[in-house]
């Protein structure tokens, strides 16, 4: 595909300074443009390479003032993180869509499948399941009995979907995810052994959900576990059952969320933050990479950061004097021999 900086321009509602015929095949980094590709530019940390990438077209921010001289045609735009995105996606769609049903792909009896739908070689769909119109599910994917996928989703390669669970309306889920495993449920015995809780609940992620590669979602002791519509979360994050998740909260990876915890709408987690269970988190809040929660968070749009989770302003405090507690500790231990010195006469 090839377009002009005009053309790029006219999508975006973006202004042009340089070369408007100028044209793009490919999209490149700042730091790795090279002839013929479109680069953007919205953190000032990458400027420096405004003024020496090869890239042809760079996409701006309107109020960008450049500091020497830029060789690349520019196009200016409200937002250039976003209306590069959007670019992108028009990409994605160009790209041919995987159609039809694979002759190895199994379809139990009583499933049913929309129209336009694709399933690759070796998928598995049980019996009494539906899957939606548009629907993409790709090779040796698992979906159970009763499991309902909404319209236009992609289900990629080796995804685990367990019996009876539901999934929304295009809902993006990657490769090797399980969704509706069991709970981790054991009640203990007298002779110190556990015994198994039957799950007979299930999962259910509402619309626009995207859940990354190599996450578990665990399925309900009884009722369901829920991811609300607009939810996205990162590779290798682990959600205990019944937690609920509230509509456009975002999870870094490794994120771990312990069962019945109830989590608000517009959250933020960042990377390898763990909650522990039963636990209520507001909405709006934001937990720093590595936090760790073990009580409820009832204010809203808190920010957060350590472990145990503190304010981030309090936390920041705290952290002067712990860099300061091998100083602290010698001079208690000079005051300690001062006064042993005094006792002593």
């Amino acid at each position: 595909m090839e377009f002009t900086a005009e053309a790029i321009a006219r999508f975006l509602n973006g202004e042009i300074e340089g070369n408007p015929q100028v044209k793009v095949n490919t999209i490149a980094k700042i730091e790795e443009g090279k002839e013929g590709a479109l680069s953007f530019l919205s953190n000032p940390k990458y400027e420096q390479y405004l003024y020496t990438t090869k890239s042809s077209v760079v996409l701006v921010n309107k109020g960008f003032v450049p500091s020497e001289k830029v060789n690349a045609t520019l196009i200016r735009v409200e937002n250039a993180y976003e209306a590069f995105a959007s670019l992108l996606t028009l990409v994605a769609k160009a790209r041919p869509e995987k159609t039809g049903i694979h002759p190895t792909a199994i379809i139990e009896e009583g499933a049913t499948v929309g129209e336009n739908v694709y399933i690759g070689a070796y998928a598995f769909i049980g019996a009494g399941s539906k899957i939606g119109n548009g629907s993409k599910v790709y090779p040796q994917v698992y979906i159970g009995d009763n499991t309902s996928v909404g319209s236009n989703c992609i289900i990629y390669q080796g995804v685990k979907i367990y019996h009876e669970c539901v999934i929304g309306n295009n809902c993006i889920i990657h490769a090797g995810t399980v969704i509706g495993s069991d709970g981790f449920g054991f009640a203990p015995q007298s002779d110190n052994q556990f015994m198994k809780i039957p799950q007979i609940g299930n999962v259910v992620l509402e619309d626009n959900v995207e859940i990354g590669a190599n996450v578990a979602i665990d399925r309900a002791t009884m009722g369901s576990t829920i991811i609300r519509k607009g939810v996205k979360i990162d590779n290798l994050v682990q959600i205990g059952h019944n937690v609920e998740i509230g509509e456009n909260t975002v999870m870094a990876g490794q994120t771990g969320i312990a069962g019945s915890t109830k989590i608000g709408r517009n959250c933020m987690f960042g990377g390898q933050v763990g909650i522990a269970g039963h636990l209520r988190v507001a909405d709006g809040v934001k937990l720093g990479a590595q936090a760790g929660v073990i009580g409820d968070i009832k204010e809203e749009n808190a920010i957060m950061v350590g472990s145990p989770a503190m304010e981030h302003r309090q936390f920041m405090k705290s952290f002067v004097y712990y860099r300061k507690l091998p100083e602290l500790s010698s001079l208690a231990d000079n005051l300690k021999k001062e006064i042993e010195k005094l006792k002593n006469g």
